[in-house]
């Protein structure tokens, strides 16, 4: 009997003993919803586990969860039941959009002083900072994968024109005229590129230091007004449409439409984001150049620099407390040079540092690689302005969506680019109103 009874003490102590033991051994998890497929997709997944294995406190759970808007569409319903992940990815147009959401966002700067996390700010690129930080330079959410527009070209077609294969185009004029030349050889299309809006109206304004909207671009204020319908911007598009006419300029749709243009060789010339240089590189049977975006020469202080596209990481609130110690452990590790400095070189994404775009140096990555620091250099070439810092506009992703319109129908000749770009900011300016309507800061 004393005997039994001294096993089934020895049985129980143990049982509490592992059970304390395994409270003090429990691992968060903590759950990040992305909207990266394919080889992105992996590289995440790569992210998550080299994390996972630094430490034993937390266990970060990437989860695909569709595009862009899919993935925001996603967290919104999610939050609304209770069941919102801890870290969401959020392309940059849609900043304004989750500023709005005021109680249901953790700025990045609160989170990392809450947690007493290092964090320096000044160690990011102000390029890419300056898209996700408010009007006092507090960063809002996490940069992540950052891109912006350069120029590729086929080296093969430029030998056959008769062009300087190692001499990208620099200006417009000087676009047009290589462009020209490799249509007078041949080519079905002289140059196209992705990303109508992006390319041709936000990036072109920003690097010819022009103002896209008022109110510093919405960094200002909800009340901001789009101008981007000016002489010089008028030009360009006149430009496009005109060449259009001869197929020096084509357009090939929205989106990433025109890179497969670009890789079978039909256009000599595209521009598009430099995270697709990998796969342009992967893709193409002919020696690819890089260049930067041109810019029409006559225009004062130009070229300025591009702004970015891609995506950031935002933490949502009302998630367990134990877990946001781990999101800024996270964070943290992201931002670690030899980390950023991977997703660097194995995506082609912007490193959110100087200390990354060192090392990457210092490894020799872009000797080995040609062309690959271009994005780096263009988005540096000069401090940002109100300009070029980038926007902060609501409902952007539906105002792009009304610029690529009326783009389509100056480059179809149904309107002039007058016309045009009049109506894309009168529709932009609908959109703004109604957003600012519906905020809570109104």
């Amino acid at each position: 009997m004393v005997k039994g009874l001294r096993i089934v003490l020895q049985l129980t102590a143990a049982l509490v003993a592992a059970g304390f033991s395994a409270q003090a051994f429990a691992v968060t998890e903590i759950m990040w919803w992305h909207a990266m497929s394919g080889e992105l997709g992996r590289q995440v997944e790569k992210l998550a586990a080299d994390f996972n294995a630094s430490q034993s406190e937390y266990r970060v759970v990437p989860s695909y969860k569709g595009n862009y808007t899919e993935t925001v569409t996603a967290a919104i319903f999610a939050f609304r039941s209770r069941n919102q992940p801890a870290i969401v990815q959020v392309n940059e147009i849609a900043t304004a959009t989750m500023m709005a959401a005021k109680g249901a966002i953790y700025p990045v700067f609160e989170l990392m002083r809450d947690e007493q996390e290092p964090f320096t700010p000044g160690a990011y690129l102000p390029a890419v900072t300056g898209y996700y930080a408010d009007i006092s330079g507090n960063l809002l959410s996490f940069p992540f994968n950052a891109s912006t527009p350069i120029l590729y070209y086929n080296k093969d077609l430029f030998r056959d024109a008769g062009l300087d294969p190692a001499a990208p185009p620099k200006t417009w004029p000087e676009l047009g005229n290589a462009a020209k030349k490799l249509r007078d050889r041949g080519a079905a299309c002289g140059f196209t590129t992705s990303w109508p809006s992006w390319i041709n109206i936000e990036n072109f304004s920003a690097f010819h230091n022009l103002p896209l909207a008022t109110r510093a671009n919405g960094f200002g204020g909800l009340d901001a007004m789009l101008v981007f319908n000016n002489p010089i911007v008028v030009r360009h598009v006149a430009q496009l449409a005109e060449w259009q006419t001869a197929k020096i300029f084509d357009y090939s749709g929205r989106a990433q439409s025109a890179e497969p243009r670009f890789q079978k060789g039909e256009c000599g010339i595209f521009i598009g984001s430099s995270a697709t240089r990998a796969d342009i590189k992967a893709n193409s049977k002919f020696d690819v150049g890089y260049g930067m975006m041109p810019y029409w020469p006559d225009v004062a202080g130009a070229p300025q620099n591009t702004i970015i596209g891609g995506a950031t990481l935002w933490v949502l609130r009302e998630r367990p407390t134990v877990e946001y110690k781990g999101v800024a452990k996270f964070f943290s590790f992201l931002s670690k040079p030899e980390v950023q400095a991977a997703w660097h070189q194995n995506t082609g994404y912007l490193p959110i540092t100087r200390a990354a775009f060192d090392l990457t140096r210092a490894q020799g990555f872009y000797d080995r690689n040609p062309g690959s620091s271009i994005s780096i250099g263009q988005i540096t070439l000069k401090p940002p302005t109100e300009n070029s810092r980038g926007l902060r506009l609501g409902s952007f992703v539906l105002i792009r969506d009304a610029i690529d319109d009326e783009l389509e129908q100056a480059f179809s000749g149904k309107k002039s680019a007058q016309a045009a770009m009049d109506s894309a900011v009168e529709r932009g300016n609908k959109m703004l109103r109604q957003f600012e309507r519906a905020s809570p800061d109104r």
